[in-house]
Parts: structure tokens; sequence; C-alpha cells
């Protein structure tokens, strides 16, 4: 016999007449009732475990709870305080304004592949594409959705079973698990390796030009990694003769792809797309989102032909980048054309801030916080596979707490996250790459989270 003393859950159509008026009415049937039926299986299992039962209206808060999920799953904004100012884990280049704008009107109807003036289809990427000829001097180039899609579709060019020539070291791994000679391999090319890990010369690659082995160089810049002692790379200007001579094609994949000079900046010189094509290479490739300062893009440019026979490879439309970023991407590139980059693009000015500016900025932050947070000098770096080893002087705070742990992750969790670093059970923000229009933010951000874990003096 049953027993009929056991409280049972509400039907899903009386559950649903709670729901609904807690609702916009905007949701799907189908949405409300998969989790009107999820709350009343999910209070059945807690009943047969003995759990009190809870009222109609617990379990309608409990619903609708379920359904309003999933718009809160989007990834919340944060507040870079670590010093690296491309961050891999927080989204590398932060966006310019020019570019937010650029991707909220592109969002709607554009003239994406539309020519304005004969009202018939255009090219896709002209626009930022002109943009990217006018700035390294190339005869053409081509947008892909990131730079390891650039390089596979410049190797391409080897044709299936083609081989490619790699200086053994260059044989590096870009990041995520993908490695150049996989690149090569997935291409359909033939992976032909010269010279040796720490010395390669230019005659290195003669041998196989000569005996017809490879019709296509490829040069990797070590943007994230650093080799010292007794090493050795080849003159581009000598292996793009060699190359030429041999009907080769020279790809020179340059990672992070500066468009200004960062020796101007107080760090070491990194190869620029217009340099290096000057230089002899047919083909540059290069990132969006590091240096360049805008969203994940794939840049190549280079000789027209070259592009043209990319833009015609049919694995290139799997590879292009949706119309937002293409705006984008135009956008942060028309900045540089304007010479606005350093004033507009936020990589740029986090490289150009000086300490001295950091520092009365810290101060500032100290007062608002308290004795909790002392100005402390500090050194940031590039991040994002860009420069390495290279660091700039900076200004930030130091903030005592009870645990640091529990501080850096309380700020994490903040209304407004924040990402610091931990450095002798210390809380560290760097200020160098927090924008000056954030510092209030900031400082609400800490105050909260100090009130959350209490400071080192209240622990005491």
């Amino acid at each position: 016999m049953a027993d009929v003393s056991r409280p049972r859950p509400p039907s899903v159509e009386r559950l649903l007449a709670a729901v609904r008026p807690r609702l916009d009415g905007r949701r799907s049937h189908q949405v409300l009732v998969a989790a009107a039926r999820a709350t009343i299986e999910d209070e059945r299992g807690r009943l047969a475990g003995g759990v009190e039962a809870r009222n109609l209206e617990a379990l309608a808060a409990s619903a609708v709870v379920r359904i309003e999920a999933p718009a809160d799953l989007t990834p919340a904004s944060a507040i870079n305080a670590t010093g690296v100012i491309l961050h891999t884990n927080l989204g590398r280049a932060p966006w310019p304004r020019a570019a937010i704008e650029a991707a909220a009107a592109a969002s709607g109807s554009s003239l994406l592949e539309l020519d304005a003036e004969t009202g018939r289809r255009g090219q896709r990427s002209r626009v930022t594409e002109d943009h990217l000829v006018a700035l390294t001097g190339a005869e053409d180039a081509f947008v892909t959705n990131n730079n390891a899609a650039a390089v596979a579709l410049a190797v391409r060019l080897a044709g299936r079973g083609g081989g490619v020539i790699v200086s053994r070291g260059e044989l590096v791994e870009i990041g995520g698990g993908v490695r150049i000679p996989e690149i090569v391999r997935r291409a359909g090319a033939r992976l032909v390796e010269v010279g040796t890990t720490n010395r390669t010369r230019a005659a290195d690659f003669e041998a196989a030009l000569v005996e017809g082995r490879a019709r296509l160089v490829l040069r990797v810049h070590p943007s994230n990694f650093r080799q010292s002692g007794f090493t050795e790379t080849p003159d581009l200007a000598a292996v793009a003769e060699l190359a030429h001579r041999h009907g080769a094609v020279l790809v020179d994949d340059l990672g992070s792809g500066a468009l200004l000079p960062t020796e101007r900046f107080g760090l070491a010189h990194e190869p620029m797309p217009m340099e290096r094509l000057a230089a002899g290479a047919d083909l540059v490739t290069f990132s969006g989102d590091k240096l360049v300062g805008g969203p994940q893009a794939g840049l190549i440019a280079g000789r027209a032909a070259l592009i043209d026979r990319i833009r015609r490879d049919p694995l290139a439309r799997a590879m292009r980048p949706d119309k937002v970023t293409l705006a984008a991407v135009g956008a942060t590139l028309a900045l540089y054309r304007a010479g606005l980059a350093e004033a507009e693009i936020p990589v740029w000015r986090m490289l150009a801030a000086s300490p001295d500016g950091l520092r009365t900025r810290a101060s500032a932050l100290v007062e608002r916080i308290g004795a909790s947070a002392t100005v402390r000098e500090l050194s940031s770096t590039i991040g994002g596979g860009s420069l390495p080893g290279e660091t700039l002087p900076s200004f930030g705070l130091a903030i005592r707490s009870s645990s640091a742990d529990r501080l850096a992750r309380r700020l994490r969790q903040g209304t407004r996250a924040v990402v610091a670093r931990i450095a002798e059970r210390t809380v560290i923000v760097d200020l160098r790459t927090v924008e000056p229009a954030q510092d209030a933010a900031l400082a609400g951000s800490i105050l909260a989270a100090l009130a959350s874990v209490g400071s080192a003096a209240g622990a005491r």
C-alpha cells in the first residue's frame, strides 16, 4: 500500500503557473517545461532523502534560476592587474574603442560583400586588406581567423607533397600544443629540415633547393622564446636570394608582427612586416591580437600572385573571419594609418605608460584603499608569445591581508573581476596593465575583497 503521508512535488502544470508570472513572457514553452520537470525531479530526490519539502513559491524560484542561468554564463569582463600586457588567459590584446564600435556596427546588416558603387557583390575583406597593403608596402593582403591558419594557407603554396624547408632551430611550438612540423604535415606538404638547433646558415638551404626537394622556404621568428650562447641565424636577404634563384617561395612567419618600432618603448626590436618584405620575403604572416593590438586574426601580406592563390584555396573559406572580426581588424589598422595607434590602441598605451605616471596613480589608490596597500616598484612583461624576456619598469600596489590566496580569489570573483598576482604571500596589483579609467573600479573591488577576507591588520 502506498504511503499517502509522504509529501509529493506539485504537478508540472501547477509549477508552471507559479513560474510564468516571474518571467517576462519571452521564454519558449519548451524551456519552461524542461526547467519545471528538472525542478520537480530534483525535489523528488530531496524528499526521498528525508529532506523537508519546499513550498510552491520556493520551487518556482528554483525553476526560474534554472531558466535564467544560461544567460549568466557569458565570460565576465575583468581588470588585468597582472602586469602581463598580452595575457593569453585574459584574451590577449584589449580592443581599441574604434574596434569595439566597428564590431557593434557590423553586427547588424553591413556592406560585407556588397560594392556600394555598383550595388553588386564585392570582395569580402577588401577594406581591411587595403589597410594592410598601405601599412606594409605589400602588393596585396589577406585576412584569416588566426596566425596558425595564415601559416597553414601559406605553406599550402608548396602543393600536395611539396617540400617546405625549415631550419631545425625554428621547428617550434607556437602555443596550445601546435607545432610547426605538424602544421606543415597537415597542410599536405613535406618537411625538409636544414641546419642545427642552435646554428643555421644560408648555405644550409642550398642543397635542398638545388636538388629540387623543396618549393617553399618557411622562416619562423622565435617570438615566444629566446636562444643565447653559441647561436647563428641566416640573414633573410641571403635566404631570399637563394630561394628565388631556384624558383622557391619564401614565407616569413613573424608571430607577433609589430606595426610600430618596439625599440621606441625601451624594448628589443621586433621584426616588422614591411622590413621583412623589403628584405626579400614573398609573404609575411602575423597575428592581429598580439602587438598589433586588435582582435584575433591572421594577417598575410606580400606578392599579389601568391595572395591570389591563397584567396582561391578552398581551405581559405574555412579559415576566414566573420564580419564582426573583419570590421574590428579594419578599424584597428585604420588607427595606424591615421597615426593614432599610440594614443588609441590599449596595448601601445600600456607599453608607453611612464613609470612616474604609474607611481602617481599607485599613490592615489593607496590613499583610497588605506593601510592595507602600499606602493610597490614592479616589472611588467609583454606576454602573449611576444618579446620573450623583455620587461618594462612599472609601479603598482602590494596589498596585505590575512590570506593572499583568499584575497586573490575574492578579487577574481567580485562584481568587477580583478586578476592580480601573488608574490611573497602578498597580492600584487600592477598598474601598467590597468587603464587609468579603471582605477576607481579597481579601488572599489579591492576594498570589497578586503572587507570579505580581512586585512592583515584586522587579522591581528
